[in-house]
């Protein structure tokens, strides 16, 4: 059974490849700016609770949303 749908998935893989290449590239980006978003998001709301650790928040926020667009950019090179 496994051999049957391994077979399966290399007559379908090259009629897919392009689309799903696209489809992570799309799925990557869109998890990145949610990232982003969600960390501005927390940033501004712990500014609003305890604004003399702007400085401190600041720096971590920046640094967070540098990892979230790096896994991005990553993925879309590795979608290629």
């Amino acid at each position: 059974m496994i051999t049957e749908i391994m077979t399966m998935a290399a007559d379908v893989a090259p009629a897919v490849g392009g689309v799903s290449g696209n489809i992570t590239q799309a799925i990557a980006g869109a998890a990145a700016a949610i990232g982003v978003g969600l960390i501005g998001s927390k940033a501004v709301e712990a500014v609003g609770r305890n604004p003399g650790a702007f400085g401190n928040i600041l720096t971590l926020g920046i640094i967070a949303m540098a990892l979230a667009e790096g896994l991005g950019i990553l993925a879309f090179f590795v979608s290629k």
